[in-house]
């Protein structure tokens, strides 16, 4: 359902229950907006200690509120959601606190769940899923986030493993989770996010209108759990990854500040979908914690035109998706479009071309900031504000890490030789690390060689700190004894005019063990070429702008490539398909 319809009648209620006095903030008198950011921003530049006590929603959140409401904050919404059709929800930071108070009650009186019991939410992109993950942290209930994309075995998975207590969903998933239910023993209660009643859920929209807004945030210690994420490893089931209120909670200061570039004047667009890390990552902690408006387009499907229509109309100042979603644009005629409020992007997730960077700065005038992290960090590089951006490189190492390249031995690997990417955690670990992967020790362990956590990705550093990705050490293709990074052969490619994208992986070979091939999609005007001889100008064309021993031996001309809903390329089901798995 669309919150509008009731918010309405909300407001005013809203507005009178805020007359508590100011609490002060870790000790302090009531601090100024730019104190705010600063206090967290010292604290991952390791000059002030990591509090013993942190909630986010009390200790970042409602601290915006309160200054929104002495005017020490500008009247920017702190969430603004569109879908496309002329509905629009946005809320100040005490709506949100307001709402999120009243989905708190929900989830411990209707729902009856306790501090530390985990529930799962399955939701596309509604403003809904934002009230739920604040509540969860009001509450200390652990909150853990699923794509829409789930299948029932996927559902029945989480389930039983996380012994969840509770699952949140909609009309489309309600029978998938239904299919499931007997075996779920430990589930206690259904929440079902829909306009209708459906037998045998609870239903939000309800219990909202009769639910208390008087709640008291629970105190939380900075390394309790808030949340775990599902990440996908090379082999096995999914890792379940523990991330503590501190963790993302403060961790994202720096990311914000200085690679997003974000004030408390600021709207952030982030495409990434509920389901994914990144969305709490550019969607929840980095621009709240810097009391920027976090703007959402429920985006059902990744379009350029929407996107870029989007973009021109509302006053969005930094804009943040996968470099797939920026090749896709580029290709979308974007001088037809006039994005006067842009200022500042910035892409993670998986390597962005070189070409794909020049064609988005050609085309809007605005850089592309690139960063790196992964589920189980904050970024670990980025390309910073007012640093020199070096095409092609993931940037430089993102306090408090320090980031280092190391062997299989943990030996640190001098400038320019390629290792594995890592990040010092002895002989002190930094808090904004995963905790650990639930009830998996022997991962947790194996992910950490000598005194460094090892992200699994291979890399460069250059003499001046930068950090270059070669590629997922299970990407990288072994031919004839030659280590081919899949990412520089992409990045050659889409030099080609004839290029519109592509992806490569390795391919079995009776001689070689394993080759390079490139699945393409074709830019328009190459279409009726011929194949063979297409095939054989892109190889030449490989073989002078990077090592020859590169070049794709297999090309195969493909409609599309398979897709994230967020728009990254999936590189392992084109891997599986050559290998047969």
């Amino acid at each position: 359902f669309i919150m509008r319809t009731f918010i309405k009648s909300w407001i005013p209620q809203c507005l009178r229950i805020f007359g508590s006095p100011c609490r002060l903030f870790h000790g302090c008198s009531r601090l100024f907006t730019s104190q705010i950011i600063s206090y967290y921003d010292s604290i991952n530049q390791c000059k002030k200690e990591l509090p013993e006590y942190f909630n986010f929603a009390s200790d970042v959140l409602d601290e915006w509120s309160r200054l929104e409401k002495v005017g020490r904050r500008t009247a920017n919404p702190a969430f603004w959601w569109v879908n496309g059709e002329g509905e629009e929800v946005k809320w100040s930071f005490e709506e949100l606190g307001f709402l999120s108070r009243k989905a708190a009650n929900i989830l411990s009186e209707a729902c009856g769940l306790q501090r530390g019991d985990k529930v799962i939410v399955v939701l596309p992109r509604v403003p809904e899923w934002w009230l739920l993950y604040v509540a969860c942290m009001r509450t200390g209930i652990i909150f853990v986030s699923g794509t829409s994309q789930l299948t029932a075995k996927d559902i029945l998975y989480r389930l039983q493993t996380l012994k969840a207590k509770c699952i949140i969903t909609n009309d489309t998933l309600a029978p998938a989770v239904e299919s499931v239910i007997p075996d779920c023993q430990f589930l206690k209660s259904k929440l079902i996010v829909a306009k209708g009643s459906r037998d045998g859920w609870l239903n939000l929209k309800e219990l909202f209108a009769v639910s208390s807004a008087d709640h008291k945030c629970v105190k939380t210690r900075s390394q309790d759990p808030m949340m775990i994420s599902f990440t996908s490893g090379s082999t096995g089931f999914p890792k379940m990854v523990v991330q503590s209120h501190s963790s993302y909670g403060i961790g994202f200061a720096i990311s914000g500040r200085y690679w997003m570039n974000l004030t408390p004047t600021d709207i952030m667009w982030n495409t990434s979908d509920t389901g994914w890390v990144k969305s709490v990552w550019s969607s929840v902690f980095a621009p709240w914690i810097c009391g920027s408006c976090v703007f959402v387009h429920n985006l059902p499907q990744f379009r350029p035109e929407v996107v870029a229509e989007t973009l021109s109309r509302y006053p969005i100042t930094t804009f943040c998706t996968v470099p797939t979603a920026y090749s896709m644009l580029v290709q979308h005629d974007l001088s037809r479009y006039k994005f006067m409020s842009l200022k500042h992007c910035v892409t993670g997730g998986e390597p962005l071309n070189p070409e794909v960077m020049a064609k988005w700065k050609m085309q809007t005038g605005v850089d592309i900031h690139e960063g790196y992290g992964q589920t189980e960090t904050v970024t670990i590089c980025a390309n910073m504000k007012g640093m020199e951006i070096k095409p092609g490189s993931l940037g430089k190492p993102v306090p408090p890490y320090d980031v280092q390249i190391i062997d299989d031995h943990g030996a640190i690997l001098p400038a320019g030789e390629e290792g594995n990417i890592a990040v010092r955690v002895k002989p002190t670990r930094p808090f904004c690390m995963f905790s650990e992967y639930l009830d998996n020790p022997e991962k947790t362990a194996a992910s950490v060689c000598g005194n460094f956590y090892v992200t699994g990705d291979r890399g460069i550093m250059c003499e001046e700190g930068y950090v270059w990705f070669v590629g997922r050490a299970d990407d990288i293709i072994n031919s004839s004894g030659y280590r081919i990074g899949p990412f520089e052969v992409e990045s050659a490619l889409m030099q080609h005019p004839a290029v519109s994208e592509v992806a490569v992986v390795s391919s079995p070979d009776p001689v070689r063990g394993e080759v390079v091939k490139a699945f393409i999609v074709l830019a328009p005007a190459y279409v009726s070429r011929d194949p063979e001889k297409l095939t054989l100008e892109l190889q030449q064309h490989v073989k002078k702008v990077t090592a020859p021993y590169k070049y794709p031996r297999k090309v195969e001309f493909v409609q599309d490539l398979p897709k994230t809903t967020t728009g990254k390329i999936q590189r392992k089901v084109l891997r599986n398909k050559e290998w047969g798995r």
